[in-house]
């Protein structure tokens, strides 16, 4: 996979959060996610010393990664926008930056 996907969210503060990217190699054919490990964060800039993770699932059979977190964690998050993204950590340790984007973190009045 050459390049970084770019994919921009919405987050509901004090809801759960889902989402689920699927990869493709160059050749059509899904990305070998096997021994891999996948990290997501969200911050409010790049440089932010503070983040909130994202819980990660790899499913290998359909080269899906799926991101999530629970509302308590979503209600603690800073409203407008911020930014992501997943690294993708290889059994020998190299990493790989394979999606990014803005998240608008939006509030919510009934909760």
């Amino acid at each position: 996979m050459a390049a970084v996907s770019i994919v921009n969210l919405v987050i509901h503060k004090g809801t759960n959060f889902e989402e689920t990217f699927y990869f493709t190699e160059e050749d059509g054919y899904g990305l070998n996610l096997s021994n891999t490990t996948a990290t997501a964060r969200l911050k409010k800039h790049p440089s932010s010393k503070n983040y909130y993770s994202f819980t990660t699932t790899l499913t290998t059979s359909n080269s899906t990664i799926k991101v999530g977190m629970a509302s308590t964690i979503t209600s603690t998050l800073p409203s407008g926008r911020c930014v992501y993204d997943v690294v993708l950590t290889s059994s020998g340790g190299v990493k790989t930056k394979i999606v990014e984007g803005n998240v608008l973190v939006q509030e919510t009045v009934s909760i």
